[in-house]
């Protein structure tokens, strides 16, 4: 029996690459990525979803808001519900969810964030740990509330900021602890390693 994840994402979709790679190798069990949907029309991670021969859907989005209106929700809660997945992953969406969401989810829904949080929570992470500047910087998955960045923490991988390096090695350094740790949580999530909150 597969456990199913629908990845949600507005970018180029490095995440959704390291865990669809991950699924190809068989590294990850019973994992099954039924669809990839994304805010953005010409978002590579539909592209990408393709590459994979997953499903992959645009649900348009009010691109000046940050969250996600009313009606947009229930498009994209209608697109998810079709594949009754196990688990949704949001890897680089960029839209704020609301309650009603998360309810009609059960709240199996898991955020991955570019630092250790609960600092540096919000947008541009990697920028405000390296000019900060903290020692330790890192990735975080956690469960996703209606407050941003602020649900319980299920698994964090470290990065040290070296002296030598620059915002550009740093945020590949963030984004390469990103590519182990998130397809690791699933694995883990799909087995029972890892319990659900509820």
């Amino acid at each position: 029996m597969s456990f199913k994840i629908i990845i949600l994402g507005s970018g180029r979709g490095s995440n959704a690459k390291a865990i669809l790679e991950a699924e190809a190798k068989g590294q990850l069990g019973q994992v099954s990525t039924v669809a990839i949907l994304s805010d953005k029309e010409n978002a590579p991670i539909l592209d990408l979803a393709q590459q994979f021969g997953k499903h992959a859907q645009c649900i348009p989005c009010n691109p000046k808001k940050a969250r996600l209106h009313p009606d947009e929700t229930t498009a994209f809660l209608e697109a998810i519900q079709t594949h009754k997945p196990d688990l949704v992953v949001l890897a680089g969406f960029m839209k704020i969810i609301d309650s009603h969401f998360i309810q009609s989810l059960d709240g199996k829904i898991i955020n991955l964030h570019p630092s250790l949080l609960p600092s540096f929570p919000g947008i541009n992470s990697i920028e405000s740990a390296f000019n900060f500047p903290v020692k330790v910087t890192g990735c975080t998955v956690h469960w996703v509330i209606p407050e941003i960045d602020a649900g319980t923490i299920i698994d964090q991988k470290a990065v040290t900021i070296e002296a030598n390096d620059t915002l550009e090695s740093l945020t590949e350094k963030v984004h390469a602890a990103e590519h182990h740790l998130l397809p690791e949580v699933i694995r883990r999530l799909s087995t029972g390693e890892i319990p659900y909150q509820n």
